[in-house]
């Protein structure tokens, strides 16, 4: 029996870093989780234990901190690119990498109208994410929210779909629309204000999550996504994953009581699961 190595990579997972940038009037903290990914010419190292051409994953770690240092100024998206090429340039024998950061959220605190010089709060789960692939000279960059929780208590519906047997789910004309949104997009070619790009695409999420008149999250979803391609050329394609976190109206009859689409029961599962990519043609 013939036995072939099929594809293979190795790399250094959660990565935690975090680092002050010394403006002369405030500090700015940045916090980050970096994955490292490596393919190549690794087979010997599968077959026979030879590990001459493997870059510890204890080097790719000290590489972010040590590069972080000087080249961890501005966007997350950059910062990857320039850990992709130095992977690259510095090892022949790697073919691939894939560089994967996700950005913590803080914000300075504000007093009286002006921003703390060197005090943050928590941005909460949301995250800023960025994923760069390059082979050879072929880059691909990637960037998106994750965990961004974000809820509206009207202008939401879900009516007029399949009721069989097994259905108990009521119609709602006006509901409650809350979700764990996480939206990842990619860019047609590797250039831009990669920071303004990324805040932008994330305005342009939220004002049409909130002016939308949703008959389902999928119609959500899409609007949300086809508002990103209409307004940002750099932008190739958009993925949107929506669950759907339920406040399903409370039963106050009972109690002589009235629900007038006020008191809630917030659930956590089982939840719905919406997803779609939107391409341009």
């Amino acid at each position: 029996m013939k036995i072939k190595l099929g594809e293979n990579a190795y790399g250094k997972n959660a990565v935690e870093l975090s680092k002050i940038i010394r403006h002369d009037n405030y500090h700015e903290f940045r916090q980050v989780s970096v994955n490292t990914l490596l393919e190549g010419d690794f087979e010997t190292a599968y077959t026979r234990g030879d590990n001459t051409r493997i870059l510890p994953t204890d080097t790719q770690k000290n590489t972010v901190y040590a590069l972080a240092k000087d080249h961890f100024t501005g966007s997350i998206e950059d910062f990857a690119l320039y850990l992709a090429n130095h992977f690259t340039t510095n090892n022949p024998q790697v073919h691939k990498v894939q560089v994967e950061i996700q950005e913590h959220s803080w914000t300075r605190m504000q007093f009286n109208g002006a921003l703390h010089p060197h005090a943050y709060t928590s941005g909460g789960a949301e995250k800023h994410t960025a994923l760069i692939l390059q082979e050879g000279n072929t880059l691909s960059v990637s960037a998106g929210i994750a965990d961004l929780l974000i809820l509206k208590t009207t202008d939401s519906a879900f009516e007029h779909y399949i009721q069989d047997a097994y259905t108990t789910l009521k119609p709602a004309s006006d509901r409650i629309l809350a979700t764990q949104c996480t939206a990842t997009w990619r860019y047609a070619k590797p250039a831009g204000d990669f920071s303004a790009l990324f805040s932008n695409i994330r305005q342009t999420l939220l004002h049409t999550f909130a002016h939308h008149k949703s008959l389902s999250v999928q119609q959500t979803l899409y609007d949300m996504g086809k508002a990103v391609l209409e307004a940002y050329d750099a932008v190739q394609e958009i993925s949107l994953v929506m669950p759907n976190k339920h406040h399903i109206p409370f039963n106050l009859e009972p109690f002589g009581m009235k629900n007038q689409n006020e008191v809630f029961m917030a659930t956590d599962a089982p939840y719905g699961y919406i997803s779609g990519t939107l391409v341009r043609e």
